[in-house]
This record gives structure tokens, C-alpha cells and sequence, in this order.
């Protein structure tokens, strides 16, 4: 199976792949800074796995007409770092001691280096967009950092209550996830020479892409394997996070009272005690359940087809060449995704 996906996003990534390489060795020469310890810090972030997929949508949007190939690898240089930095702060928010399967940087270094190096990370991202020397970009590309931190501040205040709607939530993933990847095919086309109503079309597409991306990952915190996912399942939940899922069972119908919504219930179950984590465990499994029994997990599936049928038709504008099949193919990957 891992053999198999690596295959699919390999010939994904084909037309962009030596690119991606030169994307890799820029990212690496934040550890020529002379910074003691920067060098570990930055090895480990980039040995962590992840696919690169906001660094090659860049390249990938940028490949439909002649242009200076050195500006979009900058630019996905920056996308990625700026996506690496959010993943830096995230989980030192969160308390988070593993992703990927690795423990993270908080985790190793303490929260005071994390938020320190995830700053770092930060900034460099943004001086490397400032090497585009493209003004349109390094607007686009601030605005996606307000984007990026409003939407962890939306989720933080919104935590453990029950009553947040489908709306909130669409915005919300917009802004933790879609918005970069709106920003990596939007960049990639202004800096490849595409014309304004591709440039659109390829920004509507990403938006789509990034809507269904977010939408996979809550499905699979709902039905996926825990060794696999790295963390636990049910994680978003345990942590008072409401996702599609379990605002869909949210909505399935009038509860008589408080105490029969499973998920009121599981909120209330917060503490460190033993009593407290076993009740927690146990309301988790009830909620889990449910929306399984209740058919959700098919629902969540067509709103996903749903997103990445519409980013194909955005699509159209463009024309045909390997940059616009890997595109194509990468929606129908994120179908995949959820079987």
C-alpha cells in the first residue's frame, strides 16, 4: 500500500520532480546560518516525513507557459517553509509530543526553542518570497500568515463548544488550510506568466484542493488507524475540536436534553484523573460509533467529491499539458484518500 501511494504521487509530482529537488536544496541552505544547533533542528523537521504537495502545486502552477524557472522554486521554497513553521507551532500549541510518527520539536527541545525555532522558520520563509521581487506575491503571502494565525486563534476560542455551524467551520479549515493552498497555485501562476483568469482558475482549483485535503484528514482522525495516523483517533475530539463529522452528527437532530448529546457529554470529561480519562475514552467510543452507525462517514465522502469534482472543473480555462494532468490526477488522489 505504501509502495503503491508513493508510485501515484510520483507521477503526480513527474513533471516538477527535478524542480522539487532544487526546492529541497534551497530549504537546506538555512543551515549554512552558522547558528549553533540550527542544523539538528532543521534536519529533524525535514527528516519528518510529509509529502511536499504545497511546494509542488506552486511548481506545478506555474508550469503552463514559458517563464524564469528560478522564481517559482523560490516561491515553493517559501510555501513549504511557511507550511513546516505552522506545523512548528501547532504542535507546541497543542501539546502535541509526536507527528509523523516522531516526536516533535517541543517535545525534544522544550516550547521555548519550538516557538523560537517555528518564528525562524518563519521569518525565512518570508525573506525568500522577497526574493521574487514580485509585490502581488509578498502580499499574498503576508495575507496568508494573518490567514494561517487567525484560523488557530478561531479554533482555539471555539474549543469545546458544541454549537459551532458548518459555516464557521468552512471558514475556519479555509483559513488553517486551504489558504496556502491557494496562495502555492496562485503564486506559482503569477510568477509562471499565466494570464489573470487562469491565475483565477488555478486559485479556485487550490482553494478546492485544500477545502477536500483538510476534509480527508478529518475523516481519517474519525476512521483511521492509530499507528498509521500517528496520534490517536478521535484526536480532533479529545481535544474539543469539532470537525465535519461530528458537527454532521451535531446536526442529525434535536437532542431532548444536554445530557443526550453524545458530544456534550464527552466535552464535559476534561480532567487528568483516572476516572476522568476513562469516562473521556469511553464517550469518545459512543461518538466514534455513531457516526459510523449513522452513515456520516459516506456523507463526509461526497462532501470531499464534492470539492474535488469542482476543482477539476476549474480546470477548464487552462491548457492541456503534464502539468494539467498531474492536477487532475491529484484531485481524484484526494478521493482515493478517503477509501
Amino acid at each position: 500500500m505504501v509502495n503503491e501511494l508513493e508510485d501515484r504521487i510520483g507521477s503526480i509530482y513527474a513533471p516538477v520532480k527535478g524542480r522539487l529537488s532544487l526546492v529541497e536544496r534551497r530549504i537546506r541552505t538555512l543551515s549554512s546560518s552558522n547558528i549553533p544547533n540550527m542544523d539538528t533542528l532543521l534536519d529533524h523537521v525535514l527528516s519528518s516525513g510529509g509529502k511536499r504537495v504545497r511546494a509542488a502545486l506552486t511548481l506545478l502552477s506555474s508550469e503552463f507557459y514559458t517563464h524564469d524557472e528560478d522564481y517559482p522554486i523560490i516561491m515553493a521554497a517559501a510555501v513549504e517553509l511557511l507550511h513546516l513553521a505552522t506545523l512548528i507551532h501547532d504542535d507546541t500549541v497543542d501539546n502535541s509530543d509526536m507527528r509523523r510518527g516522531k516526536a516533535t520539536v517541543s517535545n525534544l527541545w522544550g516550547k521555548h526553542i519550538a516557538v523560537l525555532f517555528g518564528d525562524y522558520v518563519f521569518a525565512a520563509s518570508a525573506t525568500f518570497v522577497c526574493d521574487t521581487y514580485n509585490v502581488r506575491v509578498i502580499r499574498r503571502f503576508s495575507e496568508t500568515i494573518m490567514e494561517l494565525a487567525s484560523g488557530e486563534i478561531i479554533e482555539y476560542f471555539n474549543c469545546y463548544d458544541p454549537t459551532q455551524s458548518r459555516e464557521a467551520y468552512n471558514d475556519r479549515i479555509y483559513r488553517k488550510t486551504a489558504s496556502l493552498f491557494c496562495t502555492a497555485a496562485e503564486t506559482g501562476a503569477i510568477l509562471g506568466g499565466a494570464p489573470e483568469d487562469q491565475i483565477q482558475a488555478l486559485r479556485s482549483y487550490a482553494h478546492n484542493i485544500g477545502m477536500a485535503f483538510q476534509l480527508v484528514d478529518d475523516l481519517l482522525d474519525i476512521e483511521g488507524d492509530a499507528g498509521e495516523l500517528g496520534k490517536p483517533v478521535g484526536n480532533d475530539l479529545l481535544h474539543g475540536v469539532l470537525t465535519l463529522p461530528s458537527i454532521m452528527l451535531l446536526e442529525r437532530s434535536p437532542w431532548k436534553s444536554p445530557s443526550d448529546n453524545p458530544i456534550e457529554a464527552l466535552f464535559k470529561y476534561r480532567g487528568d484523573s483516572l476516572d476522568e480519562v476513562n469516562q473521556r475514552e469511553e464517550k469518545l467510543e459512543c461518538v466514534l460509533e455513531m457516526i459510523t452507525r449513522l452513515g456520516i462517514i459516506d456523507e463526509c465522502s461526497e462532501v470531499i467529491r464534492g470539492y474535488c469534482t469542482r476543482a477539476n472543473e476549474c480546470l477548464a480555462l487552462l491548457p492541456r499539458c503534464p502539468a494539467y494532468d498531474s492536477l487532475s490526477t491529484l484531485a481524484s488522489f484526494m478521493l482515493d484518500r478517503t477509501k
